[in-house]
């Protein structure tokens, strides 16, 4: 079994000595840059950076700057797709997504785990496992909105 197949069944892999998963991040990193290089209104190019990163588009998306991953390939969105502004995701594992998800500013996930002992975590194992949105989710950093709102509405 190579690193690529123990990545995704979530073993321990060695993501940062094997070549073939090095390359696939370069390429995954390269395309993240042509992607945050683009004016917002080169949407067309835009799209078509993201058709080429992500593992599998079902629907309409939209995906501000700046966005970065890993691999790409990894990351499964449905129909109605949003992310905001300044979105990390390590898909180190898959990253599924329904439809009707909107994403905030300054959102990430991340499939990476280290290991908490440091003998195998300076080994350079780590883990991986999947995330998985179902439909008609908003994730978004709310605590300003929630002082603001607690404010307004205290008399």
């Amino acid at each position: 079994m190579d690193e690529k197949e123990k990545m995704l069944k979530g073993l321990a892999y060695q993501a940062f000595k094997d070549k073939k998963l090095f390359e696939d991040r370069i390429k995954a990193k390269d395309l993240c840059y042509e992607f945050n290089s683009l004016k917002p209104s080169q949407i067309e190019e835009r799209k078509t950076i993201i058709r080429k990163l992500f593992g599998k588009i079902k629907g309409d998306f939209n995906i501000e700057s700046n966005f970065f991953c890993d691999y790409g390939y990894n990351i499964e969105i449905g129909e109605n797709f949003y992310i905001n502004h300044n979105c990390v995701m390590l898909d180190c594992n898959k990253i599924t997504f329904g439809d009707n998800v909107l994403i905030g500013p300054n959102c990430n996930f991340f499939c990476a785990i280290h290991p908490l002992d440091t003998e195998n975590r300076n080994s350079g194992l780590e883990y991986a496992l999947p995330i998985t949105v179902g439909d008609n989710v908003w994730f978004g950093k709310t605590l300003r909105f929630c002082q603001t709102l607690k404010l307004a509405l205290t008399p």
